[in-house]
């Protein structure tokens, strides 16, 4: 009796166990760092704690090899319940039917009113439905050394591109200042597509036949732009070379009065400078009155695959709940999803007040790259720094660019198009 006792209680722990295995929810996060992990368990801890039937197995994958490993696991069958889905990955995944629609759980979430506009607009960006969720957005702004305003008798933040030359020029008057930190180097495709795009007045990359605007008047105007300010000594010499710490050293250093960047720019900024010395507005606009900043975002999405979508929704929510969802990006340095959080004590903040201007302006069209090309990667990190950079030495023309960029795209998206 007491054998069968035994051997019956350890039937049950067995499938005891069994069932406990059967609700272990697989997470995939793939922009990671160790901060951002230990905010993301302290969120699923959150999860688990509210639904004791689940347990969340955790898979972080470095950045730089993300694609890969990913697409790896996908291929072998090893799909998640949930994943950390990047703006680039969202047409590959929804578009073969991957990714779990989620507009049926949004109508049911007593929190989706307070998502923002934005982040329903872009999470809908394939077919106009919800493949994903999108937790913050990297939105460009404009910072500016308010001391440094002051001194060149610049009244404040320029509104538009006009005022934004009269600024950097003014600036740029006094002995060792420039008005601009022009990113020349790694990364600088976003300030030439910004203030290209605000020339020409619109965002759109390719015509129907998949011919690029680059060449266009418009996006012409815009680079030249960039390339005369260079020229004209309204950005440091060295700027040439500049990526992303250069550009942020030479704000937070006073060497140049104005920035465009992120807002996970301020961690380093915030550090080094005053609160009173700087301010962070929304970009300036163009002929036609409108602004183009350059936008990432990220989000959550669902595996169609999912063998338990009830809960695999409620990890989402839970991420992307008010608490979770600010915790996340206060950690990340993006822009929550919230409407709420602009009314959160370290959001409320007035250094924050730029972005969300720009998130609410019906004549701010934040601009997502075209990467949905399997040639933008080179074009962005190769292409575009060396002629770029040969443009600003004077070695080429703005026009001459501008054809070379537009002759490649257009290579590249008539290819895409001849694929679907």
């Amino acid at each position: 009796m007491f054998k069968k006792l035994v051997a019956a209680t350890a039937l049950t722990a067995l499938l005891s166990s069994s069932a406990l295995a059967d609700t272990t929810l697989k997470l995939v996060e793939v922009i990671t760092s160790p901060e951002r992990t230990e905010t993301l368990k302290s969120i699923v801890a959150r999860f688990e704690a509210a639904n004791p039937e689940a347990k969340v197995e955790i898979i972080s994958l470095p950045w730089g090899e993300a694609f890969e490993k990913f697409a790896t696991m996908v291929s072998a069958g090893e799909t998640p319940d949930v994943v950390e889905m990047p703006d680039t990955w969202l047409a590959l995944y929804a578009k073969n039917g991957s990714l779990e629609n989620l507009e049926p759980y949004l109508k049911r979430w007593d929190e989706t009113d307070d998502l923002n506009n934005r982040a329903l607009e872009f999470g809908r960006a394939v077919n106009n439905t919800a493949y994903m969720l999108p937790y913050g957005f990297y939105l460009r702004a404009m910072f500016y050394n308010k001391k440094l305003f002051e001194e060149a008798g610049v009244a404040g933040p320029p509104k538009t591109l006009d005022e934004f030359w009269e600024a950097s020029k003014k600036v740029s008057a006094l002995p060792g200042k420039y008005g601009y930190c022009l990113r020349g180097g790694p990364g600088g495709l976003n300030g030439w597509v910004m203030f290209g795009a605000t020339a020409a007045g619109s965002n759109e990359f390719f015509r129907a036949d998949g011919t690029s605007t680059f060449a266009d008047e418009g996006w012409v105007k815009g680079i030249a732009f960039l390339v005369d300010l260079y020229k004209n000594g309204y950005a440091p010499k060295d700027s040439v070379n500049w990526g992303f710490n250069e550009i942020v050293a030479g704000f937070y250093s006073g060497t140049c009065a104005m920035l465009d960047q992120d807002p996970d720019a301020l961690i380093a900024i915030a550090e080094r400078m005053k609160p009173e010395d700087y301010g962070v507005a929304p970009f300036p606009k163009g002929p036609s009155g409108k602004a183009f900043p350059t936008i990432g975002y990220a989000g959550w999405s669902m595996f169609s695959d999912s063998d338990n979508k009830d809960l695999a929704w409620k990890l989402i929510a839970t991420l992307e709940g008010k608490e979770g969802n600010i915790a996340w990006n206060k950690r990340t340095g993006a822009l929550p999803a919230r409407k709420s959080a602009e009314t959160d004590p370290f959001y409320a903040d007035p250094k924050f007040k730029g972005w969300f201007e720009e998130l609410a302006d019906k004549d701010v069209h934040p601009t997502v790259m075209p990467t949905h090309l399997e040639e933008f990667a080179y074009f962005k990190d190769s292409l575009v720094i060396k002629t770029s950079q040969e443009a600003l030495l004077g070695e080429r023309t703005p026009e001459d660019l501008a054809q070379e960029w537009a002759d490649y795209m257009t290579k590249a998206q008539q290819k895409f198009l001849a694929a679907q």
